[in-house]
């Protein structure tokens, strides 16, 4: 089978402030994340008119397994592809 190239899907929505465009770009991304090609651990929030200034929505450090992270950027303690609540 020929390996996949990787897409980035780029969905403008709106929200008050960066904070709440992350916490929506975190649910949309675990959502997709039960998709077999969806790579949530990627996703990143600009602003509309900064799309070269993003903001990781998940840590960026890959786990043994080779997928990243799901915790939020910048948390504390050890990674997981587990959420905490």
């Amino acid at each position: 089978m020929a390996a996949r190239e990787r897409y980035v899907i780029h969905l403008p929505v709106l929200a008050a402030d960066l904070g709440g465009a992350v916490r929506l770009a975190r649910v949309v991304a675990r959502w997709a994340g039960v998709l077999s090609f969806g790579d949530p651990g990627e996703t990143t929030v600009s602003a509309e008119d900064e799309q070269g200034v993003r903001h990781r929505v998940f840590c960026d450090r890959r786990l043994p397994d080779g997928r990243r992270c799901l915790l939020r950027a910048d948390h504390d303690g050890s990674c997981t592809r587990r959420p905490t609540r």
